[in-house]
Order: C-alpha cells, then sequence, then structure tokens
C-alpha cells in the first residue's frame, strides 16, 4: 500500500447530503479514492441499511455514524443489527456509560458468533461533540471541568468497556492517546482545511495539524461536499495529510 492509499484510507468523507442521489453523485464524482464513506442520521433515517449495503458492494468501507445512546439491551440489539450488516466501524454515545458500551460489544461479538464470515467493525464511543464548547460543558450540560478532562475521562470509561476507541476532536488526542494508549483509536471531525468555515465546529484544526497530533482517521464533510470540485478537495486534503508521513 502506497502513501496515497494509506492517506486516503484514513480520510472519512461525509455523507451529509439532504438526498440519496446527491450521495450518489457525490460517490461517482470521488470514484477511485480508497476513503471512507462515513453514513449518518440523515442518509440512514431515510434509506436504510440498502444503503450501506450498496456502499459495501463498491467497495468502500462505511462508518455507520448513528451513536447509538439508549438502554444496554436496546444497544446490544442494534449493535447486532449494525454489525450484521457488514459495517467497519460504528459508534454509541460514552455518556449512555459502562454498562451500555459492554453490552454494544456483547452484540458485536454475537453477530460475529452468528455469521462468522462477517469482518469484526470497529466500535467506538463518542466523548464530546465537537459542537460542544466550555460555556455549553458547564452551563448547559451541568458537566464540571474542562472539555478536555471529560473527553478524556469518556474515554477511559470507554476503554475499560473493551471498545476500540473514542469519537473526539483533534484538540484532544494527544491527551486520550496519553490516557488510554497510542494503540487506542482517534476519529476526529471538526477538520477544517485552510481557509474553510468553521461553521458549527467549535473545536478544529487542519486535515495536516490532526495527523501530525497522531489522530487515525479524519471526518470531513462540508469542505468537500459544497466545494467546487468535491474530487479535486479531497484529493489536496490526502495530500495535506501525506506531509504527516
Amino acid at each position: 500500500m502506497n502513501i496515497f492509499e494509506q492517506a486516503a484510507g484514513r480520510l472519512m468523507v461525509a455523507l451529509d447530503c439532504p438526498t440519496v442521489e446527491q450521495a450518489r453523485q457525490l460517490i461517482d464524482t470521488l470514484e477511485g479514492i480508497p476513503c471512507y464513506m462515513k453514513v449518518g442520521m440523515q442518509l440512514y433515517y431515510s434509506e436504510g441499511p440498502d444503503f450501506v449495503r450498496e456502499l459495501k458492494d463498491r467497495g468502500y468501507s462505511v462508518f455507520l455514524d448513528l451513536k447509538m445512546h439508549d438502554i444496554p439491551n436496546t444497544v446490544k440489539n442494534g449493535a447486532f443489527g449494525i454489525t450484521s450488516l457488514g459495517v467497519d466501524m460504528f459508534n454509541v454515545h460514552a455518556a449512555g456509560g459502562l454498562k451500555m458500551m459492554k453490552a454494544a460489544k456483547e452484540g458485536v461479538q454475537e453477530a460475529m458468533a452468528a455469521s462468522p464470515a462477517l469482518k469484526q467493525p470497529i466500535l467506538i464511543g463518542v466523548t464530546q461533540l465537537t459542537s460542544t464548547d466550555q460555556t455549553m460543558l458547564n452551563q448547559e450540560l451541568g458537566i464540571p471541568g474542562t472539555v478536555e478532562q471529560s473527553v478524556v475521562s469518556y474515554a477511559l470509561l470507554t476503554k475499560e468497556a473493551g471498545l476500540d476507541g473514542v469519537v473526539a476532536s483533534p484538540l484532544e488526542v494527544q491527551a486520550i492517546k496519553s490516557a488510554c494508549s497510542k494503540d487506542f483509536k482517534t476519529v476526529t471531525p471538526g477538520i477544517r482545511p485552510a481557509g474553510s468555515a468553521a461553521g458549527d465546529q467549535s473545536r478544529t484544526l487542519t486535515p495536516l495539524e490532526a495527523m501530525q497530533q497522531g489522530t487515525d482517521y479524519i471526518v470531513v464533510g462540508r469542505p468537500i461536499i459544497s466545494a467546487p470540485s468535491p474530487r479535486e478537495a479531497a484529493l489536496q486534503i490526502i495530500e495535506e495529510m501525506k506531509q504527516a508521513w
């Protein structure tokens, strides 16, 4: 695998498109770039599992970003269903607690036992959304301390539950790796190439900065989707990521 393929495999394109037709058009535009495709609530709730199967049939790695947060048994059953779809990664909210996250892992294991040909997905916990700032954390969510302290606390809980990593902003990657080990995976939204608008993200870095922090995957949506040429935007991001090698 060359450096381009390695970098592209760590880029997750967020398919945050209002219609499946627009998502397919974007995928066609990116044809041949071996990146991850991230399917979130918008497309999954409208198109369901068939769209995930379509992406897998086209050869893409898929991160199903549904952020499950419910009672343990419900999450366990959801994890079973998601794993059975053949996704490569999915997530649950770390705020659901230790028992819930352990139940998610049990759901993965039971799905694998039922269908041994399945590839085991990477299971990660969501810490704090990249839209969360200090004021929101303390005053609205009622969580004391700094954002980084909250993120690391959730990361440690996620590791204790036996999950593979967490979603966090790139600003917390080094603290997470330090607390949980370098092998504990980080998936980082809030990536904005130089000159891009931050939008509703509060804690952002550029693709190169995120890679230099040691993150495993970066998630990029609007800077690719809204670009005049999404393909050129994606390729430019990959070129920037390659500088970290």
